[in-house]
């Protein structure tokens, strides 16, 4: 048994902290959410593995109706394929020798598909995957706004094509671009607007393949804040939203999505300490949160705010409005336990080892995140 095994059963209350925990009710009822419009649309989903990292979340995500995964970095698609995963895509370019052989010997075990956007990295994938005698998919990557990988639609995009489509052991499948710089704005109408001009350059990119001879059959973006944006139009045949399964802080203000989706993971803490009238400490600090979208907050303690994180604490200040706080209004002491929503679920799940399963506030579960710090 693991150490932490004995938790199973208890009240959740009854964890160390700090401890990462999931709503599974919020959780499951998100992934069948997602499921169900996609049930309504042309699109497909492909969940995103890097928010959740954990092959048993993936599998749900699978039974509930999505057709594989997409993965950001080979450590996740290893992760997931060696938990029985096949159809993964890596929405990243694989460089260099040691990567590109990982790469090729997952395909012995999957149906791998990666980005491209460079001549020399398609050259060098082919001859690896003709040296082990696999073939790998292959998605060109276009530049649709985001300014980050990609090359940059029509002609660009046409010559990697060609040159994939002439390459031994690879298979050209399609195009990806991916809207992030527009996911989280705010105001679903000019999300929206901004969003299909931006997937213009994918339509008029495969549009000039297509012309030209070669067939475009995926056409992969989208995430959480675009879901039901790039999912609604006809062209694109695949999502790869990933935050949806937990929700954080900083999607729930995005308009058009924070209201569809609850927020199911949460930081469990304790105070630590009382110093005065109006702080409370909590032992919850930058190696258990991440604070790059806003500091993290309270739940269930509207007159508490987390002001400031450090390494291993949380500082948080009691409001009560105009009257002067005396000592014993602090509404909690140490030894109290209290949950903190993230403000970004991807890169607060990437600091913990373990999530605790919590179903009518009892662990039910402890499912280690295997692919935790797979960076490379």
């Amino acid at each position: 048994m693991h150490a932490t095994e004995h938790y199973i059963g208890r009240h959740k209350t009854e964890l160390d902290t700090p401890a990462l925990l999931i709503d599974l009710d919020k959780m499951e009822a998100n992934i069948q959410k997602m499921a169900d419009y996609f049930a309504t649309v042309n699109a497909n989903l492909r969940p995103h593995v890097k928010t959740h990292k954990t092959p048993i979340i993936a599998h749900k995500q699978i039974a509930a109706g999505a057709i594989g995964v997409t993965c950001a970095k080979l450590g996740e698609a290893e992760t997931v394929i060696h938990a029985g995963i096949r159809d993964v895509l890596i929405a990243n370019q694989i460089v260099g020798t040691q990567k590109i052989a990982r790469l090729v010997n997952l395909a012995k075990h999957s149906d791998i598909m990666v980005a491209v956007d460079d001549a020399q990295n398609i050259q060098d994938l082919s001859e690896a995957a003709s040296t082990k005698g696999v073939m790998i998919r292959i998605l060109v990557e276009i530049n649709i706004g985001m300014n980050r990988c990609g090359v940059e639609p029509r002609e660009p995009a046409l010559a990697l094509a060609q040159q994939v489509t002439k390459s031994p052991n690879l298979k050209f499948e399609g195009l990806m671009g991916y809207e992030g710089h527009l996911i989280t704005q705010n105001g679903k109408y000019y999300r929206e607007n901004n969003t299909r001009l931006a997937m213009l350059s994918l339509f008029s990119t495969a549009d000039h393949l297509m012309n030209n001879g070669i067939e475009v059959s995926i056409l992969s973006g989208g995430g959480t804040g675009t879901y039901d944006i790039t999912g609604s139009i006809p062209e694109i045949t695949e999502i790869q939203a990933g935050s949806y399964v937990f929700m954080d802080a900083n999607y729930r203000g995005v308009q058009g999505v924070g209201d569809k989706f609850d927020c199911a993971l949460t930081v469990l803490s304790t105070v630590v300490s009382c110093p005065a009238p109006d702080r409370i400490i909590v032992d919850a600090g930058m190696k258990v949160l991440t604070k790059e979208f806003g500091i993290p907050q309270p739940i269930d303690y509207p007159e508490l705010e987390m002001v400031e994180l450090s390494e291993e604490h949380g500082k948080m200040q009691v409001s009560n409005g105009d009257i002067p706080l005396k000592p014993g209004d602090i509404p909690l002491k140490p030894g109290d336990k209290l949950e903190i929503l993230p403000t970004h679920c991807c890169t607060t799940v990437n600091l913990h080892d373990k999530y605790y399963g919590i179903r009518d506030e009892i662990v039910e579960s402890v499912w280690y995140i295997t692919a935790r710090g797979s960076s490379q």
